[in-house]
Order: C-alpha cells, then sequence, then structure tokens
C-alpha cells in the first residue's frame, strides 16, 4: 500500500517522523553530556588526579525523561510529540515551569523533513538511506546549535554509512569514486579555508567538525554536490550572521555555528541539487 500511494506513505512517515524528532531531541540534550563526562574521566585518567563526582549516570535511554525544574518523571501521556506540548500549553504538569519551545520544534521540523524526503524518494531502500541522512542533520543541527560541537561519534559513522551506501548501485546517491573524491575533497577543502583564514587573521574561523560534516556530505551526494552545498550555506550563513549582528542579537567576536548551514544545504542538495545546477547552468549560459 505505501509503495502504491507516494502520499499515503508520506503521510505515514511524517506521523513517524514525530516520534524520530522526540528522540532527536534526547539525542540534541544528552550526546553532549555524555561526551563531557567521557573526557573530563579521560583527562583525569591521564593527569592521575581524582575524577571529579559525574552524578547520575545517564544515557540515549536512561533516565526516563524528567522536568528539568522539579525533577518530576514525564509521564507517558505527557510526552506525546507536539500535542502534549499544547495540552499542557507548554507547561510542567507537576511545577508549572515553562518547557522550551525547542522540543516541539525539532519534533515538527523532523515530521516535516521525514514526510518531505518519503514524498520525493517514494518507498525503497533509497527513501529509508535519506532519512537516516536527514535524521542525523538535524541532530547535529540541535547540538551545533546548543553547544557549537560536531561530534565525532555522529560525523565520522555518516560519513562512513554515504562510502558503504555508495556501494551499492541502485540504491547509493553517488557512485563509489564520485563518494570518495566528494568525502577527501570536502575535507581539504574546508581544511585549506580554516588554514588561509589562520594566517590571514592568526584566528580560528571554524572548527574541525566542520571540515567531517562537510566530508560526509559529499561522501553521500558525490562531488559534484560540493560547489552548490558550499554556495548554499555561505551565502546563507553570512546573511543570517550579517542580520544578528545588525540586529544587535549577536557581538562581531562571538562565533557563529556553521554547521547548520552545512547541514540545511546538503539536505537541499540531496533533494534538488541536480535541477538547481542545471537550472544555474542554463541562466549563465555554460550548456
Amino acid at each position: 500500500m505505501l509503495a502504491a500511494n507516494p502520499a499515503v506513505f508520506a503521510a505515514v512517515a511524517g506521523l513517524f517522523g514525530l516520534a524520530i524528532g522526540s528522540f532527536l531531541n534526547v539525542v540534541i540534550y544528552r550526546l553532549p553530556l555524555m561526551l563531557e563526562r567521557q573526557w573530563r574521566a579521560q583527562c583525569a585518567e591521564v593527569t592521575g588526579q581524582a575524577a571529579a563526582p559525574a552524578g547520575e549516570s545517564i544515557s540515549l535511554s536512561k533516565p526516563r525523561s524528567r522536568c528539568p525544574s522539579c525533577s518530576v518523571q514525564i509521564r507517558a501521556i505527557h510526552n506525546i510529540p507536539v500535542l502534549s506540548y499544547l495540552a499542557l500549553r507548554g507547561r510542567c504538569a507537576s511545577c508549572s515551569a515553562p518547557i522550551s519551545l525547542r522540543y516541539p520544534l525539532v519534533e515538527l521540523a523532523t515530521a516535516v523533513v521525514t514526510g518531505v524526503v518519503a514524498w520525493h524518494f517514494e518507498f525503497g531502500f533509497q527513501a529509508g538511506l535519506a532519512l537516516i541522512f536527514s535524521w542525523y542533520l538535524i541532530a547535529m543541527t540541535g547540538i551545533d546549535v546548543d553547544r557549537q560541537l560536531l561530534p565525532d561519534v555522529l560525523t565520522l559513522p555518516l560519513m562512513w554509512l554515504g562510502l558503504l551506501a555508495s556501494l551499492w548501485p541502485t540504491v547509493g546517491m553517488a557512485s563509489p569514486r564520485d563518494a570518495l573524491i566528494g568525502a577527501a575533497a570536502a575535507y581539504l577543502v574546508l581544511w585549506s579555508v580554516f588554514q588561509a583564514f589562520r594566517l590571514a587573521t592568526g584566528k580560528e574561523g571554524m572548527g574541525y567538525g566542520d571540515f567531517k560534516l562537510f566530508a560526509a556530505i559529499g561522501a553521500w551526494l558525490g562531488w559534484q554536490m560540493l560547489p552548490l552545498v558550499l554556495l548554499l550555506s555561505a551565502v546563507v550563513g553570512a546573511a543570517v550572521g550579517i542580520t544578528l549582528i545588525l540586529a544587535r542579537r549577536h557581538g562581531r567576536g562571538v562565533p557563529i555555528p556553521f554547521g547548520p548551514y552545512l547541514a540545511g544545504a546538503g539536505w537541499i542538495a540531496m533533494l534538488w541539487g541536480p535541477p538547481i545546477i542545471e537550472r544555474y547552468l542554463g541562466v549563465a549560459g555554460l550548456r
């Protein structure tokens, strides 16, 4: 039924995306905390110092979600994506503390992204791979916005998945050759920009996580999409940064995460990259 009805498949996928969005909220919040504790423990081991108490053990599955204000566990009925937020009017059922609007927004965004991907690729393995790629991008966007961090535990597996997917001719979005060149070229391009900026200014303009995310996008989409992804991310990033500075909501010396713009540009290129490039070449008279 899902294969025969693209609209039904997109709708079902969108509903499923709400649940995935709820899980991605957990990843965005907990994964940086888990990594920070691991790093502190490793530093203590290297220096021979006693590790500071880490508090309650956390993972992506435990403990159950709870209110950060009153620490009361959130009941299942109050944890339904988007609907619970609306029913509770954005407040905790126990202490009435406000709940961040980010949680339902991530859930809604994931539902929309999932539905669009399902509609575009239709039922099949390629749609499944495209959904995995999209969910990774959403998680990394949230983490980079919150922490200015693109963890290796997300960027590197995403890159390897893209390279492995390229070995599946009827499903992968790039050939093995294009994927390998795309991963290497993407990393080297941003690494070169980073080194040139540091030589010119004495400052670091971006983090190594950006290189790895761009390499992952290159592995999934192939080297042909890299100019489009870089152009889209740079233009949108510059526009947002200038707008924030002019609105005085962001100081000139405060870094702006680049990962969300790379992720958004990579997602757009996955869905509409070839038509965009073809249209540009036609307008520019290059074909």
